[in-house]
């Protein structure tokens, strides 16, 4: 298994604890030097708070460990493509390289809707890898929203 994938199966392992918790499965981890410095999964529904993507609390802990808020030399993994909010935090914290699974095209901001990196008002845009174990990705949260209208 390339390191690629290890860090991206644990962000699958944090969204399979938030689904656990009765979240939105999403997580995200924060790799620094080859080491995961951050993890988390979606906390909106347990912390009552908008703002508690998996990629925004990752990128929290990773600053809170480091003593930084920005992180130039940090990769981002995550399930799911970013939403506007996420890609916004992901490029003010100078993440280097995000690595996301399945594309959001309702709610995406990376390569759907706003396509927030490639906007003029942008301050950084990280190097972008998409579609990384993307049909597991999608088929989790499909399956997650299924079993919520049933």
């Amino acid at each position: 298994m390339s390191k690629t994938n290890g860090f991206m199966e644990a962000a699958f392992a944090e969204a399979r604890a938030a689904k656990a918790r009765g979240e939105v499965p999403i997580g995200a981890v924060v790799v620094l030097d080859g080491e995961i410095i951050a993890r988390a999964g979606n906390e909106t529904r347990a912390l009552k708070d908008v703002t508690a993507h998996a990629e925004v609390l990752a990128i929290r802990r990773a600053s809170e460990a480091l003593g930084d808020e920005r992180l130039i030399e940090a990769d981002l993994y995550v399930t799911l493509e970013p939403c506007t909010m996420c890609a916004a935090a992901i490029s003010f914290a100078r993440i280097r390289r995000l690595y996301y699974a399945a594309r959001d095209a309702k709610g995406g901001a990376v390569e759907s809707g706003v396509r927030f990196y490639a906007q003029s008002t942008c301050h950084h845009a990280p190097d972008v890898y998409s579609g990384i174990r993307e049909t597991e990705a999608a088929d989790m949260l499909k399956t997650f929203f299924q079993e919520r209208r049933d």
